[in-house]
Order: C-alpha cells, then structure tokens, then sequence
C-alpha cells in the first residue's frame, strides 16, 4: 500500500519499486485507485488503466493535472535506490524522472487539499510512451470527454522545476528502396537496395536542423534515422531496405505541413508515414496560465512530444511542469532530486489553493 501522505522521498521509492512498463501499468493502477478512492472529497473514475479523481467545490475554474503512469522497458534499474548526489538527496530507479516523481506529486496533492478556490482533476493515464493510438488520456477523450472538461491543463513532465511551454510534433516514417536479389558472386546481376539509400541518409547527415522562434521561444526540430534494415543473408545482393525517421518539428508547422515538408526533403522516395502526432503552441497569454507561469517563474520551449498536444486539440491551455531532468528520462542511470519533487509539490499547492 502507498503512503501518498507520507514522505515524499519514501512515495517516489514505492512508486519506482513498482514496475509498470507500457501496456503493463495495471498494478500500479490498482494501487493509485486503491488509496486515492476513500478519500470523500474526490469522486474518483476507473477506464482501463487510467485513474480519475475529481474535486467538487464548486468554484468557478477547474484545473486538470496529468500524469503518465507507464515507462520505458526496465534495465536493471528497479527496485530504486537511495543515495546522496551532488550533496543532495535522490531516488534512482527507471522511471524516477519520467515520471513518477511527478505522480508522486499528484498523488500527495490529490490527498492532500481538501478545500480549494480551484476544482481539480486529477488524471493517471497508461501508455504515453507508446503508440499514440493507445495513448490512456487519448482514449478518455473518447469515451469520457466530459472527465477532460476544465479551463486549463498542467502535465507532470519532467522539466526540472520549470514551465516548458508548447511540444514539438512527431512523425515517424520509412524510406524504401527496392533493388533485385542476386548472388553476391555475381553482383552485378542483381541491384543493391540498400547502396540506394545512400542519398536518403546523406540528405539526413547534411541537414541542419531548424531554428524556430515563437512567443520568444526556440524551438530546434530534428530530423534523424532510428533504424535501418535490409538483407537477408551475407551472400545475397539485397532487394529491400527501410529506413526508420523521425521527424521532430516545431508547432508552428501542421501534421500535414510536416509531412509535405518530409516529402521534399525525400523526393523520389517512397516514404511511408507510420505514426504521427501535431504539436502545440505555447499558448502563454491564456490568463490562468499567464498566472501559473509568474508563480513558477522559468518558461522554456519543449523538446519532444507531450500530451499537452492533446489539451490543445480539446482547446484547453497546457504546459508541461514536474520534478526531474528530462536530460535523465528513459536512461538506466535514471535519477530525481527529492528536493526538487518537495518544491514541485510546494509550488502547485500554493497556486492551486491561492
């Protein structure tokens, strides 16, 4: 059983220790539900394995607070550790960062504040780090798109105790090339599909990535190869080869900018687009969230993806606030400051219930 009104430093150690990679967050779950449902100022929700507990106070503005309960695969990283870095205490352990110091977070909060100027919604969702066809908060919009109703939107990502405005868009896709299998004796009765794409991967070795300013912001998109296959035996001229991209861009540009964007850049390719999602605008001169960001005081531009895409698809303003480095997130060597997760946590209750 969590303590979620117990040590911080001890829930965020509970919270690693219990392993919930992607599609397999239902422990965890079930623990969540379990300390977060006898508690009578929350009306708390099940789908699946996304948890929902809502305040009512009747207050003028609801504020949804969002957290992801599912990592990346473990690497002999869980049960957590405890030790002393940089003079500072930590909690090691997959997922410490990305982000179950933030959970932790939500968790505490949740408990915690009981009366508030501020409805909240409090939201633990499954599968963010997958497919975002699987996505928990994707299918709660679905089903339940009234649990998502709500005037703004904070998303417990690790930003090391800042506000990261905005998220990049994603696409993944693949490149093709078709050649003809023949002997590697006899090469030249064949055609190599993977000596084709050597342009393909030149175009991405010799691009610079872009630079775009929005509301003061800089947001640096990639544009890079994660995989490569092709072949089928050390004596077999190869006729197919894949290449894996992905393509972060920045939230000036539309899904469908981005994938006419790739199409130039791969001209003469067949290009496949595999997965995608859009970005997200800053959005700061959303009043509400224009005060939540004077409370914090640091404002960055998001690299990477978050569901604060998702908030802004529903019209809701987001950022993206939490406890954690996100240089540390999805690293076996995983780690957040305690400290770091007490101010998170102290700054959210301030502003929640001022």
């Amino acid at each position: 059983m969590l303590d979620i009104l117990g040590d911080l430093k001890d829930l965020v150690a509970g919270l690693v220790d219990i392993e919930s990679v992607s599609g397999h967050e239902r422990v965890l779950a079930d623990h969540i539900e379990s300390g977060l449902e006898h508690y009578e100022h929350l009306d708390v929700t099940r789908l699946g394995n996304t948890i929902v507990a809502r305040t009512n106070f009747s207050a003028p503005t609801r504020i949804l607070i969002a957290g992801h309960l599912d990592t990346v695969p473990v690497a002999d990283n869980v049960p957590s550790v405890v030790e002393t870095r940089q003079g500072r205490e930590v909690v090691m352990g997959r997922g410490a960062v990305d982000m179950k110091g933030g959970i932790a977070v939500q968790l505490n909060l949740a408990a915690s504040i009981t009366h508030a100027p501020r409805d909240m919604t409090w939201i633990f969702y499954d599968c963010e780090e997958i497919e975002a066809s699987r996505n928990g908060l994707g299918r709660l919009a679905e089903v339940r798109p009234e649990l998502l109703s709500g005037n703004m939107a904070i998303l417990m990502e690790p930003t090391d105790g800042a506000i990261e405005a905005g998220c990049q868009g994603t696409i993944r896709m693949e490149v093709h090339t078709r050649g003809v299998a023949a002997h590697s004796a006899r090469s030249w009765t064949g055609h190599n599909a993977i000596h084709d794409m050597s342009r393909a991967l030149e175009i991405l070795n010799s691009g610079i990535p872009q630079e775009v300013d929005i509301d003061g912001l800089t947001y640096r998109e990639g544009l890079n190869a994660v995989e490569i296959s092709g072949g089928i035996a050390g004596n077999v001229i190869p006729d197919r080869c894949v290449l894996h991209v992905n393509y972060r861009f920045a939230p000036h540009r539309t899904q469908a900018q981005a994938v006419d964007f790739l199409r130039d850049q791969f001209a003469g390719y067949p290009i496949e687009v595999t997965d995608s999602a859009p970005g997200a605008l800053p959005g700061l001169n959303d009043p509400i969230l224009t005060s939540f960001v004077e409370s914090v005081g640091s404002v960055h531009p998001k690299y990477g993806w978050t569901d604060v895409s998702r908030f802004a698809e529903l019209g809701i303003p987001a950022v993206n606030y939490g406890p954690g480095d996100p240089n540390l997130a999805h690293t076996d060597e995983e780690y957040v400051f305690v400290d770091q997760v007490m101010g998170c946590r102290d700054t959210l209750q301030r502003w929640l219930t001022s």
